[in-house]
């Protein structure tokens, strides 16, 4: 019953986004506004779709990242009456118990709206109220079944899905919407990325106001600013458009390869520069995380293109096995540099890291690399901050924004200084282990006389928990499964096609 309701909802979506797509080939003006009419009543997942498309208009064009604009945080709001009703059920308190004012919402999102407001204290504080939409868990659930089903019919039948790991990408968006869905969990993110930002000058996350955040509201400092979407504005208030550019791509990488944390929805709707010509950010419902490893891999990437030294980065692609070894390293760095070598001596106008990406996408794919789950938000984030700032700056360097940072990291966690500190620490864990050998001596020895005389004895209830679980990783699927996906695969396939 799950798949065909999933199956239905994907047809479903197919038939709604054909008309868009065919207005978007005819170039109709009006195809960005049937588009974002589409998403709307597709449902919270698809807007958001229609939020990345929006920061790039030079992809998909001015007019139709102009139609999808609104989807931002201008969307319908819900009534007052229901977010007062949301407060009071959140809190078990009237909002007039709660907050001295509260006013009609000022803007909307796929999933929640924002409203100001000033708190019952003394003296009153300005806040910003954030309120779930009704039934979007329900909504977001309905869509990621759908997309989950549709990930695990693709590998079944495709090699490439299965290199792209599309369930375990649709995990990950499923993982991240589950934190976005409890406004708690956002707050939690604030408060974590203010205290490892507090000592940057040019960068400002809000006060979180616990007593008044629950699991459907959220109560932050207010954020008084222009939004970095009204570049008039901007210079109207003595800023540099440019400079902003810079500061809000040098903010995001300092957060993914410093901390390993960043605020993964910086769309224009999200971001202000305050009075202090500092960047605010809000909405801290989808944030991403790297480990070291992958922090490592991103430095060394962004650096080694910098550098041109393409011998780097395919070594580093070994090093973490991205890539099958069967194929010669000088090979895949000749591949790279097909990739990199067209990019300088270019305008900054004509370079894209979002086209750099399909390039190193297709590259990949020629060498079997699988897709990285935990990459694959930090290359979405990406491609919206570079749209960002290419609407402040029509001209915008990505490469020598990004040289600064990358190069600092690369130094202070890949050069000599960071070396001799992991030779500290390998130390230190050798020496730790000579402590303990003469214990693990032991233990290998009673480990030894216990085979010796007669083998290591399981439990019953042991045994029989091993065996069920050997029966069911080795059950075959079955054939009426299998027939049931190929025709279901072949009918999406098919509506797919409509929207290419």
């Amino acid at each position: 019953m799950v798949a065909v309701s999933s199956f239905l909802r994907l047809l479903y979506a197919a038939w709604l986004l054909a008309g868009p797509a065919r207005a978007f080939r005819a170039k109709k003006p009006d195809a960005g506004a049937r588009l974002a009419r589409a998403l709307e009543r597709l449902g919270p997942a698809f807007i958001k779709l229609g939020q990345m498309l929006a920061t790039r208009p030079d992809i998909v064009g001015a007019a139709l990242a102009g139609g999808l604009e609104h989807l931002q945080d201008r969307l319908p709001p819900f009534s007052e009456f229901e977010a007062r009703a949301e407060i009071t059920r959140a809190f078990g308190k009237p909002v007039e118990a709660l907050f001295s004012s509260f006013g009609a919402a000022l803007a909307a999102a796929s999933i929640a709206q924002v409203h100001p407001a000033q708190t019952s204290d003394t003296p009153p504080v300005r806040v910003a109220v954030k309120i779930l939409r009704p039934k979007v868990r329900e909504q977001f659930a309905r869509d990621l079944q759908a997309l989950a089903f549709f990930a695990r019919a693709a590998e079944s039948f495709s090699a490439e899905a299965r290199r792209l790991r599309m369930t375990a990408v649709v995990a990950t968006l499923a993982e991240s919407v589950a934190l976005e869905l409890d406004l708690r969990m956002e707050a939690a993110a604030a408060g974590e990325l203010y205290e490892r930002t507090r000592g940057e000058e040019q960068f400002r996350v809000p006060h979180i106001d616990w007593n008044r955040t629950a699991s459907s509201v959220l109560t932050s400092e207010w954020i008084d600013g222009v939004s970095v979407r009204d570049t008039a504005a901007i210079v109207a208030a003595g800023r540099d458009p440019k400079q902003v550019a810079v500061l809000v791509m040098r903010s995001f990488l300092t957060q993914a390869l410093r901390d390993g944390f960043f605020h993964a929805d910086m769309h224009p709707g999200n971001l202000f520069i305050d009075a202090q010509g500092r960047l605010a950010a809000v909405d801290f419902g989808i944030m991403g995380r790297l480990d070291a490893g992958m922090r490592r891999f991103m430095a060394g990437t962004l650096a080694g293109f910098l550098q041109r030294d393409y011998r780097k980065v395919a070594e580093l692609h070994y090093e973490f096995a991205f890539v099958p070894s069967h194929y010669p390293l000088e090979t895949f760095a000749q591949a790279l540099r097909a990739i990199g070598e067209p990019i300088f001596g270019r305008s900054a106008r004509d370079v894209s890291i979002a086209r750099l990406l399909g390039q190193l996408f297709e590259t990949t794919r020629r060498f079997d690399m699988q897709a990285q789950p935990q990459l694959v938000l930090l290359q979405k984030t990406m491609v919206v901050v570079e749209g960002v700032c290419r609407g402040l700056d029509p001209d915008f360097d990505i490469w020598q924004a990004a040289r600064p940072v990358a190069e600092r990291w690369v130094s202070e966690n890949m050069g000599p200084e960071a070396a001799l500190t992991r030779a500290g620490e390998t130390f230190g864990a050798l020496g730790k282990l000579a402590q303990d050998l003469p214990q693990l001596v032991k233990n290998a020895e009673e480990f030894s006389q216990m085979v010796a005389e007669g083998g290591v004895r399981l439990h019953p209830d042991t045994a029989i928990q091993i065996a069920a679980e050997q029966e069911r990783r080795s059950r075959p699927t079955r054939v009426a499964l299998i027939a049931v996906l190929v025709v279901i695969a072949a009918a999406l396939l098919f509506a797919l096609q409509r929207l290419l």
